[in-house]
């Protein structure tokens, strides 16, 4: 474990999510969601909620905020966003205006070109989220650890 690290990031994670470029596109998945369908690293985190994951990576993973959305939610059926989506965009912890939504099957294409998947325990469904890396732009010491 690692000091200034949040405790979800293990090492095989943190790895793959230093691998993902400007640009690049990472999956953060409900339990139900077809991971292994698409191609990509694929990392587990059974018994964490999406959320939660989300808020996680983005501790080390800022979005992008050029040209396109920053996020993009699965749309629910009906149209109308779910509890669990608005967790997601909150943790997301980016502006409402960089949030999209991608019918079913236009995230299930859009999520094959992600590099990442990370697949959670959320079992609540459209738990999805594409998050596009943006760019880190300068490094910020903290104190030495203890």
């Amino acid at each position: 474990m690692l000091t200034g690290i949040h405790p979800i990031l293990h090492g095989e994670l943190l790895a793959a999510l230093d691998r993902l470029g400007h640009g690049d596109e990472l999956v953060v998945a409900d339990a139900n969601f077809p991971a292994y369908r698409f191609g990509a690293a694929v990392v587990e985190l059974p018994g964490l909620a999406a959320a939660s994951v989300v808020e996680a990576v983005r501790t080390v993973v800022p979005a992008d905020r050029y040209e396109g959305p920053s996020v993009l939610l699965m749309t629910a059926e009906g149209g109308e966003r779910l509890p669990v989506q608005h967790e997601l965009v909150s943790a997301s912890a980016v502006p409402a205006d960089r949030v999209e939504e991608l019918e079913r099957f236009a995230f299930y294409d859009r999520a094959g070109g992600a590099g990442l998947i990370i697949r959670s325990g959320e079992l609540r469904p459209y738990g999805n989220v594409i998050i596009r890396k943006g760019v880190v732009n300068e490094y910020e010491p903290n104190e030495a650890a203890r």
